[in-house]
């Protein structure tokens, strides 16, 4: 059970006086900063908690309700305060969403964000950051979603004056309603007045806040379904926080190559599975397509690229014709597109094309666009000859006379928001400085449901996945390493072909996904396997599941990856991927890195199972 940190305005400043505030905040939270940290998420809280408290208690507002630290649904961020009362003149409940900043001058605009003293990364503006957090709140709380006007948001800079503030100003952010700074405690207890009674009984602002924190999340729409809604004007990611500035710097860009100012800019996007690399692709695509860019989005994953011209054009041809491969740019001209969105760049390849002038393909991409853009992963290198990792993009970049910016995403939005997830898989897996942890250890006494199980037998967590469908809805794979015979289709005697039953483990016994340009009745073809409910019935691999994600996934370890006296070994004769098998020395780093992809791919949960005794004995001792 997660612990809350909540109470009146009153009680609240009784227990900052008492010292037990902060104490209980970094228990709620999981932080790894000491109670008496002066920096830092626990120094923002010893400074900036007082500050909001003693505005609300002047403004007379003791028995408003507070909770603190409120994560957002299906993401790790979380609402420094949310303030829960009436609204005075309807008495309808009021939710006033509170971003706190200790930000003071120099506070400098920079191309998608700002730059602020004492932060080392660009930031989003404040007021668009709980904005964003609001509509968060409005997609997947569906009684808030049907009364929007409940939900509000201030940012309040308690440290700044007016003066310093302004690269703020904008337009859509400047309104008193957004933005409050230390100049101006005054309008800032008078728009709390406005929208929190100062008459409501306490009991009635405790109601409130419990309905918040008891809210029940809607399902997560998939990227998919999310991606073709924006292609029907039927809705829109929202993108949040690193996302956001992401999203800035790249429509920025844009704007600098019309009015020719500056020399050409490439932008990175750092982040690991399930950090929204390609909702920022997706939502970049939509607008800059909907506003007549000459835009393309690119990835070198069969599978991938076949799904989106699919389910996310939905037989729109226009718009599968903006979804291409890393190897369509051979022969276009310099600068022929106005930007190409490059998602899954971890998998550019280290070859040179038969084109003009025999370029290699990080070349052909940054050469093809006036604003190219990578979005990638570094650990998700599962082939000897995928290159794409920042340093390669950004030298091939700078040689070529361009400006590199780079963003790098926090967080984790795929694993039920589980920011300690990935954590959890990158040491299970001996992809962190940090050892292996038992997963109720980790995750103890904060608010992360994401659900880790291991079975003892391919049979069990096939029942297991089966179950979660039933019980909780969504929908489910099975992924594994890549250690079994992958054969063609058989004849099926009605004229037709069926899948060999070539995954097998003691009695259970399932086919691969369809092989990739085969055809074979009751299966989806290889592309569509994460994707198309039939593709519960075979077993995915690596090159089927990348950049896919369903609600529980379930990955089979093979003899490829095993446990001995107590540390991971490689066994590349177990293998049977012979691509990756020709680079003996990267074995290892490439079959980690193949479990880590499959690991996260479940935006709900995950079971594993290894074929390998002493291994799932390993599984089963850290996902309790």
């Amino acid at each position: 059970m997660s612990q809350v940190v909540s109470g009146s305005v009153a009680e609240l400043r009784q227990r900052m006086a008492e010292g037990t505030l902060v104490r209980d905040l970094v228990r709620a939270t999981g932080s790894w900063q000491p109670v008496n940290a002066e920096t830092g998420e626990v120094g923002a809280w010893r400074k900036s908690l007082p500050a909001l408290l003693d505005v609300m208690e002047r403004a007379g507002l003791p028995d408003v309700q507070v909770v603190l630290e409120h994560r957002l649904p299906y993401s790790p961020k979380r609402i420094d305060a949310v303030l829960c009362g009436l609204t005075p003149d309807t008495s309808e409940p009021s939710y006033m969403l509170v971003e706190l900043k200790q930000w003071s001058a120099p506070i400098t605009a920079e191309a998608g964000g700002f730059r602020v003293k004492g932060l080392d990364s660009l930031q989003l503006h404040p007021s668009e950051q709980v904005f964003r957090y609001g509509q968060q709140l409005l997609d997947f709380y569906p009684d808030l979603g049907r009364n929007p006007h409940r939900v509000r948001g201030i940012a309040y800079l308690h440290n700044a004056e007016d003066e310093e503030c302004a690269a703020l100003d904008r337009p859509r952010f400047t309104a008193q309603d957004y933005l409050v700074t230390r100049s101006r405690t005054s309008v800032l207890e008078k728009v709390l007045q406005r929208v929190l009674d100062a008459t409501a009984d306490i009991s009635a602002n405790r109601q409130l806040a419990k309905e918040l924190l008891d809210a029940k999340a809607a399902p997560a729409r998939t990227l998919l379904a999310t991606a073709a809604a924006m292609f029907e004007n039927r809705g829109d990611f929202v993108l949040l926080d690193e996302q956001k500035l992401a999203y800035n710097m790249v429509m920025d860009a844009v704007t600098s190559v019309r009015t020719g100012d500056g020399p050409k800019r490439v932008v990175i996007v750092l982040g690991g599975p399930g950090s929204g690399k390609s909702a920022i692709a997706m939502s970049l695509l939509a607008k800059l397509a909907r506003t007549g860019r000459k835009v393309l989005h690119a990835t070198g994953s069969r599978a991938f690229t076949q799904t989106l011209r699919k389910r996310v054009a939905l037989g729109d041809h226009r718009v599968a014709q903006l979804f291409m491969y890393f190897f369509d740019f051979r022969r276009k001209e310099a600068n022929e597109l106005d930007v190409v969105i490059c998602d899954e760049a971890h998998r550019i390849r280290d070859k040179r094309s038969n084109g003009d002038g025999n370029r290699l393909q990080i070349e052909e991409l940054i050469d093809v666009a006036k604003v190219p853009v990578f979005l990638l992963d570094e650990h998700q290198v599962v082939r000897p000859n995928e290159v794409g990792t920042r340093a390669y993009i950004e030298q091939a970049a700078v040689a070529r006379g361009c400006q590199v910016e780079v963003v790098r995403l926090e967080g984790q939005f795929r694993c039920g928001g589980s920011v300690l997830y990935d954590e959890w898989v990158r040491r299970l897996l001996g992809l962190s400085e940090q050892p292996p942890i038992v997963w109720s250890d980790l995750v103890a006494g904060t608010d992360d449901e994401y659900v880790v199980r291991t079975e003892s037998s391919p049979v069990s967590l096939e029942e297991w996945l089966s179950g979660r469908m039933r019980m909780a809805g969504g929908t489910a794979r099975i992924a594994a390493g890549f250690c079994w015979p992958w054969s063609d289709p058989k004849p099926n005697g009605r004229g037709g072909h069926r899948l060999v039953d070539d995954v097998t483990i003691g009695n259970w016994k399932r086919p691969w996904n369809t092989p990739d340009g085969k055809r074979v009745d009751d299966a989806p073809p290889a592309a569509l396997w994460a994707s198309d409910p039939r593709g519960f019935n075979q077993v995915g691999c690596i090159y089927t599941a990348q950049g896919f994600e369903y609600d529980w996934a379930g990955v089979i370890f093979g003899k490829d990856l095993v446990i001995r006296d107590g540390q991971w070994v490689a066994q590349i004769d177990e293998s049977r991927d012979k691509a990756v098998k020709r680079d003996r020395a990267r074995f290892d780093e490439l079959v980690r890195n193949t479990y880590k992809v499959l690991l996260t791919r479940g935006m709900h949960g995950v079971c594993l199972h290894s074929v390998d005794e002493t291994t799932n004995r390993f599984l089963q001792t850290y996902s309790r």
